[in-house]
């Protein structure tokens, strides 16, 4: 079962590693910027239309689930060998833009809380009639 989806995740891992480099070169960095974040991006966009449109099997959907929850412990692992300390010695734009990214992540939670608490109720009043 594991193994189902394992080419669609490498696909997404090479598509998004190379899209943050390219990302990295355009800012003057020497890192990678993003591209996990653009990796996972790509397996979700792509695994929900694959199996809206029926060409994704029921073992790769399964396979990928799998892949799915191993990607966290591995995108701690290798956020977790960046350099922090060359990203403040780059200055203060790089704290900031750290700041305003997780502030803005704060900032959103309500908002998709309420849209998720609307949408249930809708759903129930749907059901119950």
């Amino acid at each position: 079962m594991a193994i189902y989806g394992v080419a669609l995740l490498s696909f997404c891992m090479f598509a998004g590693v190379f899209i943050g480099d390219l990302l990295g070169i355009s800012l003057g960095v020497k890192a990678n910027v993003g591209g996990v974040g653009f990796a996972m991006l790509l397996l979700i966009l792509i695994t929900e239309r694959s199996t809206k449109n029926g060409t994704l099997s029921a073992k790769s959907q399964e396979g990928i689930a799998f892949w799915s929850s191993m990607y966290i412990p591995i995108v701690v692992a290798m956020t977790a060998k960046q350099n922090v300390v060359a990203a403040v010695k780059g200055g203060p734009l790089a704290i900031l833009a750290g700041t305003v990214a997780v502030l803005v992540a704060f900032a959103f939670i309500p908002i998709l809380s309420k849209l998720s608490v609307s949408s249930d109720k809708s759903a129930d009043k749907g059901i119950n009639q």
